[in-house]
């Protein structure tokens, strides 16, 4: 077990990993904080959720992980949920998610739903682009919560789309109001391209393989049948 007791320590242990649950170990494969919000930590540390302490607290991680490295990816990698995956992992996972076919392709094969296709349209559009801005030009509104989201979450488990930081929002006046929101970028304008060439060059089989070794190296007792989910098999 990695003993986390700061943000250093964090990307330290990541690096390491390559990969891992943004949040707690709830699936039963790797997460380098093993424990989640609430939770009494396995060892003593100062880290602690949603105190909003940079140095501390995982929940500030995620923003200055993409703020601050250009060699993390974060957003909804695992089973819909939260993680991180290091540039030198992202070629592996990459080949397996998208299986060496571009988002038209996926689209017109009949994988990829239509509120997909226009938040992917709307983000391709822009070099990076605010949630909230998304959902006003994709016309969605609260009745389409659901399938607006459910897309967002498809668009990244696929890595077609990843979080690229965050942004405050702004009044009609230019004021800087509520939560920040979070900022979208294509997984192309994300990574430069010695990620793609080195994504095909390896073929589905190995990248599982690959990334397969890894999981059991980092947790031995994984759980076999989520681990094929969270490869993305």
């Amino acid at each position: 077990m990695n003993e986390i007791r700061s943000f250093q320590d964090f990307k330290k242990a990541l690096y390491r990993s390559g990969f891992s649950m943004g949040g707690c170990n709830s699936q039963g494969i790797y997460a380098i904080i093993p424990w989640g919000f609430g939770e009494t930590p396995p060892y003593e540390t100062p880290v602690s959720w949603h105190t909003e302490d940079p140095e501390t607290d995982p929940w500030e991680w995620r923003i200055r992980v993409l703020n601050e490295c250009d060699d993390i990816a974060y957003g909804k990698l695992f089973f819909n949920k939260s993680g991180y995956i290091t540039k030198e992992w992202y070629p592996y996972f990459l080949s397996v998610r998208r299986g060496g076919i571009s988002f038209r392709e996926a689209y017109s094969g009949g994988t990829v739903s239509h509120a997909a296709k226009q938040i992917y349209e709307i983000i391709g559009q822009n070099d990076r682009i605010p949630l909230h801005v998304i959902k006003q030009e994709g016309g969605f509104g609260k009745e389409d919560k659901f399938k607006f989201d459910k897309a967002v979450t498809e668009l990244q488990m696929k890595m077609y789309i990843t979080m690229c930081g965050d942004v405050k929002k702004l009044s009609a006046k230019g004021e800087e109001y509520g939560w920040s929101s979070t900022m979208f970028c294509t997984v192309e304008r994300f990574w430069d391209e010695s990620v793609f060439d080195k994504a095909f060059q390896i073929t589905g089989e190995q990248a599982i393989e690959k990334i397969t070794r890894q999981i059991y190296i980092l947790n031995p007792n994984a759980d076999r049948k989520k681990k094929k989910k969270f490869i993305g098999i």
